[in-house]
């Protein structure tokens, strides 16, 4: 396997914009969502000294714990996810800015004690009043909190001071509940307050997926349907539902995985290059691409798209149960737990360039990456030659679980005769730039912290998204599975998934451990 030029270690100073004074206040700060990522996150950001002096933490759930008790869960979730990192005097400074209010989120009490304690904070630690609101909530929730902060005067923006609010996904679990939910939020607050996040996004190598094509003259120029043959996007997972088998037998990968994170890679990889990387001059190229999919007949959702259920089988050497003996998962559960599908992008550089995703649970490895196959060499040089075939090049950007890029192409083997061997060419971000702590979160916080929507969704994509998807929604709730399990634990998924690109004479490419 061919390497790039050894190169010195490149150590990366922490450098950037130091976040506003704000207040940021977690809806939902006793879940697992923020113990296990945004706290971490925080913590790196704090020590990354991109953390505002002026900075603090108001944590509420229903939980009844008091501000030290607050702290203690957090110190405990920082030594649990932070591993060898806690140093005593960044956390003196930093567990004295946490703070904790019990209630339930429908209780308009609740608010008035909310308010009164971001008083109390806004004088202690200078904030500035800026506040911004996590929705670390059930998406039942959303709506509703962001009404009562809007109706007690929360999102109200005066006097130099900001007010923000950051939405996880699932936004929506369809065309029409999107719509209806960004039509509820629109209310009360204006879309340049409202981050709807998207993990994913917090990712190096697809924040790199900008950089790479436009800041590189070799690549942007083959970036087109001249040159490109098909892309494939895979996101595997090697984990079953685990304990939200009742949430996710009523959701499914394609709601939970599809109208957001993939189409947010869609959307990267596909884009015209934007005037500048001013937020909503990124965020109208993607809209473009997500708009451009052409939507799916009936006919086109059975020969295009793929739905499968794992059964039992071996993942990392153990037996696993099938997806219908998991628990709070009903025994004849027609839910799926992968997807697969041919997207075609109607527009001049894509034109007749197929778009294939998959996304499951159960797979033999956990891998997310981005394939670009580009069109194959004409065979004529080496017809008389032993060479039989020629093997295409592929670009992959490596997402998860390690970070990085890869170039495969062909070379000649050693030796008297004509023979060609596949090599690639490997640059692993970790590897050339050092590991950083990260979660994948402190990106998309800070971007909230300094006002920079680039990386967060707006209501028109987030539509656009669940456009492409609810054909294929209809169509699998009018006609279920009949076959389901069909795919074994621990495998690449139903064979149709394999069959969805050979018949069009190609295959996926699969990472193995």
């Amino acid at each position: 396997m061919a390497q790039l030029v050894e190169q010195p270690k490149v150590t990366v100073p922490r450098i950037g914009k130091q976040g506003d004074p704000c207040v940021m206040v977690i809806f939902g700060a006793a879940g697992d969502l923020t113990g296990r990522l945004l706290v971490p996150a925080l913590y790196n950001l704090a020590r990354a000294g991109l953390l505002s002096r002026e900075f603090a933490i108001l944590g509420i759930a229903r939980t009844q714990w008091s501000d030290e008790d607050f702290r203690k869960e957090v110190y405990q979730d920082i030594k649990n996810y932070c591993g060898d990192c806690v140093d005593d005097d960044l956390w003196g400074w930093f567990q004295q800015r946490f703070y904790y209010v019990a209630g339930n989120f429908d209780d308009d009490g609740l608010y008035g004690r909310i308010k009164e304690t971001l008083n109390k904070i806004d004088q202690e630690h200078s904030t500035q009043q800026n506040f911004f609101y996590y929705m670390a909530v059930a998406p039942k929730f959303f709506g509703p909190i962001i009404e009562k902060l809007a109706g007690n005067g929360f999102m109200e923006q005066s006097n130099g001071h900001w007010r923000r609010v950051v939405i996880e996904k699932p936004f929506g679990h369809d065309l029409e509940s999107a719509k209806a939910l960004n039509q509820q939020i629109l209310k009360v607050a204006d879309e340049k307050q409202i981050y709807r996040i998207d993990h994913y996004l917090g990712k190096e190598t697809v924040q790199n997926i900008m950089a790479f094509r436009f800041a590189n003259g070799i690549f942007e120029p083959v970036w087109n349907r001249r040159y490109i043959d098909h892309v494939q996007i895979s996101v595997a997972e090697t984990v079953g539902v685990e304990s939200r088998g009742s949430y996710f037998d009523t959701a499914g990968t394609l709601r939970d995985m599809v109208p957001n994170h993939i189409m947010q890679l869609i959307s990267l990889t596909a884009m015209e290059p934007p005037i500048s990387f001013d937020a909503n001059a990124v965020r109208d190229e993607q809209a473009k691409i997500l708009h451009a999919i052409q939507p799916m007949s009936d006919e086109d959702v059975l020969a295009r798209s793929v739905r499968g259920q794992y059964g039992e089988g071996n993942t990392d050497g153990k037996r696993v149960p099938a997806y219908r003996s998991e628990q709070d998962v009903p025994p004849d559960s027609r839910t799926e737990t992968f997807v697969a599908m041919k997207l075609s992008i109607d527009n001049w550089r894509w034109a007749d360039v197929p778009f294939y995703l998959r996304t499951g649970k159960r797979m033999p490895v956990r891998n997310t990456h981005i394939v670009i196959q580009f069109r194959r060499a004409p065979f004529v040089l080496f017809r008389d030659t032993p060479v039989e075939h020629l093997m295409p090049n592929q670009l992959v950007l490596h997402i998860q679980p390690e970070e990085g890029i890869s170039l495969q192409f062909a070379a000649k083997v050693p030796g008297p005769v004509m023979r060609l061997g596949t090599v690639d060419m490997n640059f692993e971000y970790q590897e050339y730039f050092g590991k950083q702590p990260s979660t994948g979160y402190e990106r998309l916080l800070h971007d909230c912290m300094i006002g920079d929507q680039t990386l967060f969704q707006r209501a028109d994509m987030v539509e656009a998204g669940w456009s492409v998807v609810n054909p294929v929604l209809d169509l699998w709730k009018a006609l279920p599975p009949r076959n389901f399990p069909n795919y074994a634990s621990g495998t690449w998924g139903p064979k149709e998934a394999d069959e969805l690109l050979e018949r069009d004479g190609r295959r996926w490419r699969n990472f193995e451990k």
